[in-house]
Protein backbone atom coordinates (compact mmCIF):
# COMPACT_ATOMS: atom_id res chain seq x y z
CA UNK A 1 0.00 0.00 0.00
CA UNK A 2 0.97 3.42 -0.82
CA UNK A 3 -0.03 6.26 1.53
CA UNK A 4 1.02 9.94 0.23
CA UNK A 5 1.60 11.64 4.06
CA UNK A 6 1.54 15.26 2.20
CA UNK A 7 -0.47 15.66 -0.58
CA UNK A 8 0.38 19.61 -0.84
CA UNK A 9 3.72 19.30 -1.69
CA UNK A 10 5.00 17.99 -5.14
CA UNK A 11 7.93 16.28 -3.70
CA UNK A 12 5.99 14.00 -0.73
CA UNK A 13 6.93 11.88 2.37
CA UNK A 14 5.45 8.44 0.60
CA UNK A 15 5.56 5.26 2.74
CA UNK A 16 6.11 2.44 0.71
CA UNK A 17 6.32 -1.10 1.69
CA UNK A 18 7.39 -0.04 5.03
CA UNK A 19 10.08 2.08 4.12
CA UNK A 20 10.12 5.47 3.93
CA UNK A 21 11.70 7.70 0.80
CA UNK A 22 10.92 10.99 -1.02
CA UNK A 23 9.45 10.65 -4.34
CA UNK A 24 7.66 13.00 -6.86
CA UNK A 25 3.73 12.45 -7.84
CA UNK A 26 5.19 11.43 -11.06
CA UNK A 27 7.01 8.72 -9.20
CA UNK A 28 4.45 7.23 -7.36
CA UNK A 29 2.20 7.04 -10.52
CA UNK A 30 4.90 5.25 -12.13
CA UNK A 31 5.74 2.60 -9.18
CA UNK A 32 1.87 1.93 -8.96
CA UNK A 33 1.77 1.60 -13.10
CA UNK A 34 5.05 -0.83 -12.62
CA UNK A 35 3.41 -2.82 -10.21
CA UNK A 36 0.09 -2.91 -11.62
CA UNK A 37 1.77 -4.37 -14.93
CA UNK A 38 3.72 -7.14 -12.76
CA UNK A 39 0.50 -8.21 -11.05
CA UNK A 40 -1.08 -8.40 -14.70
CA UNK A 41 1.52 -10.55 -16.31
CA UNK A 42 1.80 -12.88 -13.30
CA UNK A 43 -1.77 -13.70 -13.35
CA UNK A 44 -1.40 -13.86 -17.70
CA UNK A 45 1.76 -16.08 -16.87
CA UNK A 46 0.00 -18.78 -14.60
CA UNK A 47 -3.60 -18.33 -16.88
CA UNK A 48 -1.26 -19.68 -19.93
CA UNK A 49 0.80 -21.87 -18.16
CA UNK A 50 -2.31 -23.35 -17.18
CA UNK A 51 -3.82 -24.00 -20.63
CA UNK A 52 -0.48 -25.09 -21.72
CA UNK A 53 -0.62 -27.94 -19.47
CA UNK A 54 -4.26 -28.81 -20.54
CA UNK A 55 -3.16 -28.79 -23.93
CA UNK A 56 0.07 -30.82 -23.43
CA UNK A 57 -1.93 -33.30 -21.47
CA UNK A 58 -4.67 -33.49 -24.28
CA UNK A 59 -1.67 -33.89 -26.95
CA UNK A 60 0.06 -36.96 -24.62
CA UNK A 61 -3.37 -38.80 -24.55
CA UNK A 62 -4.21 -38.17 -28.47
CA UNK A 63 -0.05 -39.09 -29.12
CA UNK A 64 -0.55 -42.26 -26.86
CA UNK A 65 -3.30 -43.43 -28.86
CA UNK A 66 -1.87 -42.64 -32.08
CA UNK A 67 1.32 -44.30 -30.53
CA UNK A 68 -0.12 -48.23 -30.45
CA UNK A 69 1.88 -50.91 -31.46
CA UNK A 70 0.75 -52.44 -35.07
CA UNK A 71 0.80 -55.47 -33.17
CA UNK A 72 -1.63 -53.92 -30.96
CA UNK A 73 -3.60 -52.76 -34.00
CA UNK A 74 -4.42 -56.59 -35.64
CA UNK A 75 -4.94 -57.57 -32.66
CA UNK A 76 -8.94 -58.43 -32.82
CA UNK A 77 -11.62 -56.48 -30.96
CA UNK A 78 -11.80 -57.76 -27.58
CA UNK A 79 -14.90 -56.23 -24.87
CA UNK A 80 -12.77 -53.37 -24.01
CA UNK A 81 -13.22 -51.87 -27.09
CA UNK A 82 -16.86 -52.63 -27.46
CA UNK A 83 -19.69 -50.09 -25.79
CA UNK A 84 -23.03 -51.45 -24.57
CA UNK A 85 -25.90 -49.89 -26.32
CA UNK A 86 -29.56 -49.62 -26.96
CA UNK A 87 -30.79 -49.60 -31.08
CA UNK A 88 -33.52 -46.91 -31.06
CA UNK A 89 -33.90 -46.59 -34.78
CA UNK A 90 -32.71 -48.54 -37.75
CA UNK A 91 -32.52 -46.94 -40.87
CA UNK A 92 -31.17 -48.93 -43.59
CA UNK A 93 -31.24 -46.87 -46.37
CA UNK A 94 -29.21 -44.00 -45.18
CA UNK A 95 -26.85 -46.61 -43.73
CA UNK A 96 -27.66 -45.09 -39.95
CA UNK A 97 -28.76 -46.22 -36.82
CA UNK A 98 -29.49 -44.10 -33.56
CA UNK A 99 -28.12 -45.54 -30.74
CA UNK A 100 -28.50 -44.98 -26.90
CA UNK A 101 -24.79 -45.67 -25.98
CA UNK A 102 -22.93 -45.47 -22.61
CA UNK A 103 -19.77 -43.53 -22.57
CA UNK A 104 -17.13 -44.95 -25.22
CA UNK A 105 -13.58 -44.65 -23.71
CA UNK A 106 -11.75 -44.70 -26.69
CA UNK A 107 -13.42 -41.48 -28.19
CA UNK A 108 -13.98 -39.82 -24.40
CA UNK A 109 -17.31 -39.32 -25.23
CA UNK A 110 -20.19 -39.44 -22.44
CA UNK A 111 -23.13 -41.76 -22.78
CA UNK A 112 -25.81 -40.02 -24.71
CA UNK A 113 -28.19 -41.05 -27.52
CA UNK A 114 -27.34 -40.50 -31.26
CA UNK A 115 -27.34 -41.35 -34.73
CA UNK A 116 -24.22 -43.13 -36.81
CA UNK A 117 -23.33 -44.19 -39.91
CA UNK A 118 -22.43 -47.79 -40.20
CA UNK A 119 -19.29 -48.82 -42.19
CA UNK A 120 -21.60 -52.00 -43.65
CA UNK A 121 -24.83 -52.16 -44.10
CA UNK A 122 -25.03 -55.78 -43.40
CA UNK A 123 -25.19 -55.22 -39.65
CA UNK A 124 -28.32 -53.30 -39.85
CA UNK A 125 -29.83 -56.43 -40.94
CA UNK A 126 -29.87 -57.66 -37.25
CA UNK A 127 -30.64 -54.93 -35.57
CA UNK A 128 -33.87 -53.62 -34.44
CA UNK A 129 -35.67 -51.04 -31.83
CA UNK A 130 -35.09 -51.50 -28.34
CA UNK A 131 -32.41 -54.49 -29.13
CA UNK A 132 -29.53 -54.51 -26.49
CA UNK A 133 -26.17 -54.33 -28.87
CA UNK A 134 -22.25 -54.09 -27.98
CA UNK A 135 -21.03 -51.79 -30.74
CA UNK A 136 -17.09 -50.53 -31.74
CA UNK A 137 -17.30 -46.88 -32.64
CA UNK A 138 -14.69 -45.34 -34.49
CA UNK A 139 -13.97 -41.45 -35.75
CA UNK A 140 -13.42 -40.93 -39.13
CA UNK A 141 -12.93 -37.70 -40.29
CA UNK A 142 -16.24 -35.42 -38.63
CA UNK A 143 -17.74 -38.52 -38.44
CA UNK A 144 -18.74 -41.69 -35.75
CA UNK A 145 -19.09 -45.01 -37.48
CA UNK A 146 -20.37 -48.04 -36.22
CA UNK A 147 -17.57 -50.86 -37.39
CA UNK A 148 -19.16 -53.88 -35.65
CA UNK A 149 -22.07 -54.85 -33.44
CA UNK A 150 -22.88 -57.91 -31.13
CA UNK A 151 -26.20 -58.65 -29.73
CA UNK A 152 -25.73 -58.67 -26.21
CA UNK A 153 -26.26 -61.67 -24.15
Amino acid sequence: MVTNTNSQQPDSQVRCFNFTSTFTRKQSMNLIKTLAMAATLTAATALSSAAFAEAAKAHDHHKAAAGATSATKAMPTVDADMTNAEVRKVDKDAKKITLKHEAIKSLDMPSMTMVFQVKDAALLDKAQAGDKVKVKIIQEGNAYVVTEMQTSK
